[in-house]
């Protein structure tokens, strides 16, 4: 089982389970009475909780002398309430080389669909047309695959998990296609090129090392920001690129640069959310409402996993969304063709 499974299941009697996680950090504590414990933040690439140590678990004093990145596995009963998630009679050991590797690849869930994602991704940029945007993408691919992989869409809010950029990136792809095909007046190859990179500069602010699910803290990704390190990485991929050979092109060389570079300057679409720029092309409009939309959705569904219900229907509210969670409308069950069909109600026999 995985964390965000773990932190899904509301269960007030015990289940007995075990799981993989990495130590993340160690806290020392004391009760009100002045007894020692211990907090455990762990993390899996689903998600991360805190796990309470007390001084008369049978492992407290090896839980005091372990150390952050090591990769434990834990067994035991597990209860889930509002107040997290607390085991009993549980116990804790080192992950073998063998149980590490399989960690660190993720559970077999998120597995599955970040390659499914990938797939997707690499299929979106081997479709494009205009062949310096193709070589472009090519080149990043080549050159920064698997820092890409075990990067994070954010810190926090939403992909915030090793390969949750790939997630992004990928759905944000498909609704881009799906967009010019409404809009056909769209650049698609811009867009889809401009969804590739307008994080880009994320593998060096939101990445995770090869060995583990503790975000890195990297002095690029402080000082700089991902929208400034996106436009010099481009710029350096694009002076890589063989422009000699499409200097007869339409457009022109420089143009296709400019523009790329606009999108990743201006999506964020606001300057107090860190853009340089404001949109000033269909295809910035576009894709600043795309990035937005994939966020704000992942945030929803992370919501309901995670969000109590304070009334029947109602979520609490969860940080950033605006306003608490209402149960969503599940989609239209037409009747089977043998039942026989009844005449609806007239809006007077609904009110009256």
């Amino acid at each position: 089982m995985s964390i965000s499974e773990l932190l899904s299941t509301t269960n007030e009697s015990p289940l007995e389970l075990s799981f993989s996680a990495q130590l993340q950090s160690i806290r020392q504590r004391e009760t009100k009475g002045g007894k020692p414990y211990l907090e455990w933040t762990i993390a899996d690439a689903t998600g991360s909780l805190t796990l309470k140590i007390w001084n008369n678990h049978p492992q407290f004093h090896s839980a005091t002398e372990a150390t952050p990145e090591l990769l434990f596995r834990f067994s035991g009963e597990w209860t889930q309430n509002q107040y997290g998630v607390d085991g009993k009679g549980w116990k804790f050991r080192q992950l073998t080389t063998e149980e590490e590797k399989e960690l660190l690849a993720g559970d077999p869930a998120t597995r599955a669909k970040q390659e499914e994602d990938w797939s997707d991704l690499l299929d979106f940029t081997t479709s494009l047309s205009d062949p310096r945007l193709k070589a472009l993408c090519q080149q990043f691919i080549d050159h920064f695959e698997d820092r890409f992989r075990r990067t994070a869409a954010a810190r926090k809010n939403h992909h915030a998990r090793r390969g949750g950029l790939v997630e992004h990136v990928a759905q944000m792809m498909r609704a881009a296609n799906a967009i010019c095909s409404v809009y056909p007046e769209l650049n698609r190859d811009l867009m889809i090129a401009g969804v590739l990179f307008h994080d880009c500069g994320k593998l060096w602010e939101n990445t995770y090392p090869e060995t583990g699910f503790n975000q890195l803290q990297l002095l690029h990704g402080e000082m700089l920001g991902h929208i400034p390190l996106g436009l010099e990485l481009v710029n350096k991929l694009w002076r890589d690129l063989p422009l000699a050979a499409w200097c007869e092109l339409e457009p022109e060389n420089e143009d296709v640069r400019l523009h790329l570079l606009h999108l990743i300057a201006s999506h964020h679409g606001q300057y107090d959310f860190g853009s340089p720029t404001l949109p000033r092309t269909p295809e910035a409009h576009a894709l600043h409402y795309i990035d937005n939309l994939d966020a704000k959705l992942e945030m929803v569904k992370d919501g309901y996993a995670n969000a109590n219900e304070t009334a029947p229907g109602i979520f609490e509210r969860q940080f950033p969304l605006p306003a608490p969670l209402v149960t969503p409308l599940p989609p239209f069950a037409a009747a089977e063709d043998d039942e026989a069909e009844e005449t609806p109600p007239s809006p007077a026999d609904e009110l009256f």
